[in-house]
Formats: structure tokens, sequence, C-alpha cells
């Protein structure tokens, strides 16, 4: 059997990897029925769903014939390393790191430090476009979150206050 494009193989292997985890992961809870879902449910037909896909894109990777067979390329650790550095600092910011003695830092602050860390991913950094995304996003997370959903967490830093 030979493999006609890498990417798709590789990504179709993936998906089926993540299927498989999510649809045995939902096994320790109650799935219910299409009429009364219980807590596994969704993640059980996820897992169903990317599993199936995996497998379409992976058989797809092994028929289809590509042109220079998509090789796979280098791997990007700037963006993954920014991505999940971003994310890590959200989290903190939000909740507070007690160990450390970071209090919560709020909602807001949390955004910006996301999306600016975020935009280091990047190639090209414009702290103004970085700065004008924060703020749009910092006020449409207000508005869904705080206002219309009422979720209690820290907008603001405990020393501003509410």
């Amino acid at each position: 059997m030979n493999i006609k494009s890498q990417k798709d193989f590789f990504s179709g292997l993936m998906f089926m990897g993540v299927g498989v985890a999510f649809a045995w992961g939902s096994s320790g809870y109650t799935i219910g029925s299409s009429a009364r879902m219980g807590p596994g449910y969704f993640p059980l037909a996820l897992g169903v769903l990317l599993a199936v896909l995996g497998g379409v894109i992976t058989f797809k990777a092994l028929v289809v014939e590509t042109v220079d067979g998509d090789k796979i390329g280098a791997f990007a650790w700037r963006p993954l390393i920014f991505i999940i550095l971003a994310n890590l600092v959200f989290g903190a910011m939000i909740g507070g790191l007690p160990s450390i003695g970071l209090p919560p830092m709020g909602l807001i602050a949390g955004i910006y430090a996301l999306t600016l860390i975020s935009c280091l991913a990047g190639e090209a950094f414009n702290l103004k476009e970085a700065l004008v995304l924060a703020t749009i996003l910092a006020a449409l997370s207000y508005g869904a979150f705080i206002m219309l959903l009422k979720l209690q967490f820290p907008v603001w830093p405990a020393f501003i206050g509410a």
C-alpha cells in the first residue's frame, strides 16, 4: 500500500486517534438516547464523527494521487509555543495562581494578555492591530459572558474593583 499524500494520511490518523479517545472517554458517562441525551452522548457522537472523518481522509490519502505526494513540511514550533502559552496565561489570569500569590486579574486583562501573546505566533507583529483586536474581543466577551449569560467571574483585577 502506497501513501499518496503524507499530509492527508497523518492528519486522518490524528482525527481517528482523537475521535477514538473522545469516544472511549465518554464511556464512563451515561450515554442516554437521542430524545434524552446523557452527559456522554455528545462526546461519543463527536468521537465517532471524528473517527469516521479520519478514516475517510486516510482512505483518500491512500487512493487519490497527488502531484508531489504532499510531503509533510517543517514543524511550526513558534505558533505552537505561543498559542499554548497564551491559553495558559489566560487561564492563570482568569483564576489566579494562589500557589505563587497571583490574584485573579479578571476577564479584560486576561483577554488582552491572550490576544497579545497569540499575536506573537505570527510572522509579523503589529502592536496597534493587536491592541485593537484585544479591545474588540474584550468588549464582545464582556457583552456575551457577563451581560448576556450573566456568568460570575472577575471582570477586573481585585485592586481595581468590581
